[in-house]
Order: C-alpha cells, then structure tokens, then sequence
C-alpha cells in the first residue's frame, strides 16, 4: 500500500494524528468480514487499550496461544510500527480463529455479526477462565446469541464476573410483562452486548430502537403464564434498556428467511443512522448521547456473497478501510452506506453493524 499510504499521510498532511497508525489488513480469501470488524474494534479506543494493557502482562513466551493473545498481538504490532501507514497480514489471528470455530474455516462468504459476536464471547470466556484460574464451577455460563445469560441457583441470581470486555460492551435490557387480569409487573433482565434491530423501508435507527422497545399483546395461543393468577392469561410485552452500555453495537438485521422463497434475502432498505444518536428508549428519564465512530458495510445485493468494508471516525477523521487500502473520505460519505430508497438500485453498500461511544465517558473500565 505505499502508493495508497503516502496518499493517505499527504491528505492529513500535519493533521496527521500523534502516535496513531492507519494500517490495512490482508486479505486471505474472503476474510473481508473479519478484516471490517477487527478495524471497527481498533478504533475503539477504550477497548484498544485494555487489549495493549492486557498484552503488556502476558507477552511472556510460554503463556498459552489464545484468541485473546493473539489479538492482543496483533493490535500491539499495528500500535508500534515505525511508519504511520502500511499493511499488515493478521495471519496468526485468522488461524486461530479458524482453529477455534469450524464456522469460519473454509473459503466461503461470512457474516461480519456472527464473528463479531464469536469474537467477543470468546474474549469474555478466556478472561473469564484467566480470572477463576482452575477453579471447577459446577454452573458455567451458558452462550445466547446476543450475551451471556448467566443461569440461577436455588431461584438466586448468581452474580457474574465482570472483565473489560463486559465494562465496554454491556448493557442490561429490562423484560417487562404485565398481567392485563392482576395487572402484576413481571420483570426480567438480560445482558447484551450487542442489540440486534429489525429494519423498515425508509426509517431511522431511532425509530427502529422504539419498535424493539414497543409494547406487544401476548394473547391467543401466546397467553402468559400469570404467577399470581396460576393460569394463562392476555398480558402486555415490552422490553426496555435499563443499563446503557458505554460502547452500543447496533446490529441491523438486513438479512431475512423469506419462507416463499426459501431462502434468506438481503434488505437493501435505506435505514438513515446519525452521528449523534440520542438513547431514549432507557429506564432512566435522562437521555443517553452517543457518538458513532465506526460502520461495518456490507456490500453486495445477497446474503451468501458480498463484500465488507468499514467506515472509521478517528481524532475527528473519517477513514474508509477495504482489506489491505486506507483512504480518507468526507464525513458526508457516511451517509452513502444508509442503504437504498428503492429495491433495486445501483448502490448496494449498506451499513450493516454500528459502533457508537457514549459521550458520557467511562471511568470504570479497569482490568479484570
């Protein structure tokens, strides 16, 4: 990329961030999808620095080869190049992944939230295993697509550990049904690290975050069980976010079976995401302001083949990463990944995983 590197250092000229680097990724046959991600979560500061801190206590040669190891790596040897811009070839971090999940082992299109909910699950395990050390527990946690649900002894929440992971990506989201006989309130809470949001033609992550939270009728045959009443009965749904998580991934869930198909199908709907995202949609009566600073794009008209790229706001630039080129792109260009009014259209870049940090800060983000 020297060509494409040089370019990139005379476009910031002096505006050239102090001690950042811009490195693209190789590409090894189709690894787009973990490329995108893996850009998104590098400029992800507070996560960045965890990972940089954590490498420093375990770059020891006889520590054990892990995921996390070698993503740690693999963030230390972007973070201490001499040159500002280049590229690198993550090809011990993609072996180990491959290793770990046969999901990603072959040569085929991925999806780009699959391996990011692998990845940080996987994080979270490995932390989580380092901090109990051999001790046996007889209830691990159990994996759910979106977080980790930690099971119950005896009818007592055990309290799970928290590792930084878990302090940057992870919220709390509120169930809450209300029996429409007793009217009794029965609340449920769950963790996520990320929210997966169902999308409508020419609508706004706004309103897409008020649908998910919007209140649904359970009756019929989706009657519920009322422990007061001891009998099924009509209730009201909704779910709400009762802990804000200081980094928010949104994923838009533009990939969907279509039954008379029988098949999944991509939506290309045009979903309009700012820059600025106020949570409202929480427990608290204050709103939550977030500022995004990365999008995963997929490109491409259908689910099983494509490509990812990713849009990157760092020290208030934003970068356009595709595998091994980095180029400096307009704030506008943002808004060119928001997805397309009508069906067909020519543009087929979508925005499709969200990063947003909360402009409210973190100062509990410490080792675990």
């Amino acid at each position: 990329m020297g060509a494409a590197g040089s370019k990139l250092e005379k476009a910031l000229g002096d505006q050239f961030p102090e001690g950042e680097r811009y490195f693209g990724l190789e590409n090894f046959g189709n690894t787009c999808y973990c490329n995108s991600v893996l850009q998104a979560l590098y400029f992800c500061v507070p996560f960045r620095e965890q990972l940089l801190e954590y490498y420093e206590k375990v770059k020891n040669p006889d520590v054990e080869e892990n995921l996390l190891t070698c993503l740690a790596e693999l963030f230390t040897q972007i973070s201490t190049q001499k040159k500002k811009t280049g590229v690198i070839a993550p090809k011990r971090f993609v072996q180990r992944v491959k290793k770990e999940n046969e999901l990603f082992r072959g040569y085929m299109h991925q999806d780009a939230h699959e391996f990011l909910n692998f990845l940080l699950n996987e994080l979270v395990d490995i932390l989580e295993k380092e901090t109990k050390g051999t001790k046996e527990h007889s209830s691990p946690p159990e994996k759910i697509p979106n977080g980790i649900h930690m099971p119950q002894a005896n009818g007592v929440r055990k309290e799970p550990l928290v590792t930084w992971v878990h302090k940057n990506f992870q919220g709390i989201l509120t169930n809450e049904t209300k029996c429409l006989r007793c009217e009794t309130v029965t609340a449920r809470d769950e963790t996520f690290l990320d929210l997966s949001l169902d999308i409508e033609q020419n609508s706004s992550i706004t309103s897409c975050l008020k649908n998910f939270s919007s209140t649904e009728t359970l009756n019929a045959e989706d009657k519920f069980f009322c422990d007061k009443c001891c009998s099924l009965q009509e209730a009201q749904k909704r779910m709400k976010i009762k802990k804000q998580p200081h980094i928010l991934v949104i994923h838009l869930k533009r990939f969907k079976y279509m039954e008379q198909l029988g098949r999944y199908k991509k939506l290309s709907y045009r979903v309009v995401f700012p820059l600025e995202l106020k949570l409202t949609n929480t427990m608290e009566d204050a709103d939550c302001e977030y500022s995004l600073f990365a999008v995963v794009v997929h490109v491409g008209s259908g689910p099983n083949h494509g490509h990812y790229v990713s849009l990157v706001k760092s020290h208030n630039h934003w970068l356009f990463f595709d595998d091994e080129n980095v180029e400096m792109i307009d704030e506008s260009a943002v808004q060119t990944s928001f997805g397309s009014a009508q069906e067909y259209a020519s543009n087929t870049d979508h925005g499709y995983i969200l990063f947003y940090e909360s402009l409210a800060g973190n100062n509990n983000i410490t080792s675990c």
